[in-house]
């Protein structure tokens, strides 16, 4: 491996953490982080939730990657509303919660997580392709630098899911403020995901395109 491509993957995976606390993908994951009890699991979810980034990622990344091409900006503005569409749905699944004793159980935490991942990185494809064709010169580093990118992303994830799950986790026997903390995520995560839409289908215009 030369020094040129060694820099790239160095900045890729500097990039991955950078991404992962986007006010989207921190709010997202913030609703899981709500419902955990243990710091661990909160930690996890935050890898998991890069490895499905990672995933589409590498999977639309490398089909656009061989056929040469990119998404539409129609197309690609419609995979961004869906994003703001989760962030509601999030949201509004958070507000429902109860108390502190109605956290995720077993491997639901992962696989949710791991779901909200995927969207993630599937609202993120038409720009990740388009960063890395201007990066590398070869399909198979394309790979790798999305692979780098990705791991940058549970990184970046896992670092910042333990901070959000310390205060879930220090007020889990005190039911009232942990069930105030949850609110105030689901709120956040509501009003971001209206905010998105808006931005997405009035100020970028999706909805002149339909």
């Amino acid at each position: 491996m030369d020094a040129s491509l060694l820099s790239i993957l160095v900045i890729g995976f500097l990039l991955g953490i950078k991404h992962a606390i986007e006010p989207d993908h921190v709010i997202a994951v913030s609703t899981i982080a709500s419902k955990t009890r243990s710091l661990w699991k909160s930690s996890l979810a935050g890898v998991y939730w890069g490895i499905g980034h990672t995933t589409t990622l590498f999977l639309v990344g490398m089909l656009l990657f061989l056929f040469n091409t990119t998404l539409t900006d129609t197309w690609a503005m419609s995979l961004e509303m869906i994003v703001g569409f989760m962030l509601v749905f999030l949201g509004i699944k958070t507000l429902r919660t109860k108390t502190a004793n109605t956290g995720l159980k077993g491997n639901h935490t992962y696989v949710q997580s791991g779901v909200i991942g995927f969207i993630h990185g599937l609202a993120g494809s038409a720009a990740m392709v388009m960063l890395t064709m201007s990066t590398v010169e070869t399909m198979f580093q394309g790979a790798i630098y999305i692979l780098v990118f990705g791991v940058g992303t549970c990184v970046g994830m896992l670092g910042f899911t333990t901070i959000l799950g310390l205060p879930f986790v220090a007020t889990r026997k005190q039911l009232r403020l942990n069930h105030r903390l949850t609110q105030v995520t689901g709120i956040l995560s509501v009003g971001f995901g209206f905010y998105y839409i808006y931005r997405i289908g009035i100020t970028d215009g999706l909805f002149s395109f339909l």
